[in-house]
């Protein structure tokens, strides 16, 4: 399946969730073809800010895994993700226009400000309901091997949203999982 094909496919599968990303989130949805695995669906995604570097991003829950994507035009891609089953807790906390969202896993918080308070509530329950799973779903569901993934991060190097560093850089943290 080529990218632009796979890009229209993510869309529609959005578009059927009513998932309505704003102009701010292009980028990260553009990248979603070369993040994604070909069988792995969208179960929710929001947009919103990384408290910590403060550039927008976008958070997609998948039937696998929980996915942070952020694009800047300086910095490149950066993808994070967690299989549900190394996630902790996952909370939001409405504000008076919007909400924030706590992820954390054994080792690390990721803070989101700046969703919108419905959308916040409803990625929250849909992630917990993931995370409720047994660990034999996921089995089940194949999650991406290190070679998946590496061969994952030459496409994203081949079409040129990472750089050689970056590239390195992500391949040394999957080959040390070794």
């Amino acid at each position: 399946m080529s990218e632009k094909s796979r890009l229209d496919e993510i869309k529609d599968e959005l578009e059927k969730l009513d998932i309505n990303p704003t102009i701010f989130a292009r980028k990260e949805i553009r990248a979603l073809p070369e993040v994604l695995s070909e069988d792995e669906k969208i179960v929710y995604l929001v947009e919103g800010r990384n408290k910590l570097t403060n550039h927008h991003i976008i958070l997609v829950a998948t039937d696998r895994r929980l996915i942070f994507v952020d694009k800047e035009f300086f910095y490149g891609l950066k993808v994070e993700d967690f299989s549900y089953d190394k996630i902790s807790s996952i909370q939001y906390e409405k504000e008076l226009m919007l909400a924030s969202i706590d992820i954390q896993t054994s080792d690390n918080i990721v803070e989101i400000d700046g969703v919108g308070k419905y959308y916040a509530e409803l990625f929250c329950e849909k992630t917990r309901d993931f995370m409720s799973r047994p660990k034999e779903y996921f089995q089940a569901a194949k999650e991406p091997t290190v070679l998946d993934q590496l061969e994952q991060l030459g496409r994203l190097k081949e079409s040129g949203i990472l750089t050689e560093e970056e590239f390195s850089e992500q391949k040394k943290k999957l080959l040390e999982k070794l």
